[in-house]
């Protein structure tokens, strides 16, 4: 998958070379037999317009601008949504939202970004939203694995090695590895939900707060190797 692509959410279902696939909602993506062989996998979700998710242990009344991860999905009722398969991945069962107007983390070039759905475990995906100001001319950047994103609010372009591409609420984009672009705003704020394959930050085994602040005459466990769990 080596260019930018860009289609209106209804339209969008795309397979990629990761063990991931991206489905648009209302688009019958349900547990079936070639779901269910999987071991394990998971569904990250957002919703553009309210509506109903269902997993194996549960249902949810979802208005628009949630996001969630379920290992248990069955379907997502809803006008407009997005749906991220990944196999062999047992993501934590979350739901939160509605997603904030502005970001918690700085980012570059003016721009926030929150961590909606953090990894699991160091190296697991997540995902992210962005926020970009009026105004902003962001660097010319890339990233090390694909980005999978969909356009929440606002509006603005994105340059990549292409062409430029509109972004307006609704459309939703895959920025290959290694694809030089940015992303600029004029008079509109922009807010875009973004889908990390990969991740280089989170919890380790002997790594993590319980691990960390639980000491031993003053010693923290994750210095003292014959306590640690194996």
């Amino acid at each position: 998958m080596n260019n930018f692509i860009i289609e209106d959410i209804k339209n969008f279902k795309i397979d990629f070379d990761f063990p991931i696939k991206g489905f648009s909602a209302p688009a019958n993506y349900k547990t079936d037999k070639e779901v269910s062989k999987h071991s394990s996998h998971s569904v990250l979700g957002i919703t553009l317009s309210s509506g109903k998710l269902e997993t194996a242990s549960n249902t949810y009344q979802l208005p628009g601008c949630m996001y969630f991860a379920t290992n248990e999905f069955i379907k997502l009722s809803c006008e407009h949504g997005f749906l991220i398969y990944v196999d062999g991945f047992h993501s934590m069962n979350c739901v939160g939202g509605p997603i904030e107007n502005e970001g918690r983390l700085k980012y570059i070039d003016g721009c926030t970004d929150s961590l909606l759905i953090p990894p699991v475990i160091k190296g697991d995906p997540c995902l992210n939203a962005l926020y970009f100001p009026k105004e902003t001319k962001q660097t010319f950047h890339t990233h090390p694995s694909f980005r999978l994103g969909v356009v929440l609010k606002g509006k603005g372009i994105c340059e990549h090695q292409g062409g430029e591409s509109d972004l307006i609420p609704g459309k939703v984009f895959m920025i290959p590895k290694d694809c030089e672009h940015r992303f600029q705003t004029d008079n509109s704020e922009l807010v875009v939900v973004a889908f990390h394959p990969d991740s280089d930050y989170g919890p380790e085994h002997q790594d993590h707060p319980m691990i960390n602040k639980t000491e031993i005459h003053g010693i923290s466990a994750k210095n003292i190797k014959n306590i640690q769990t194996t």
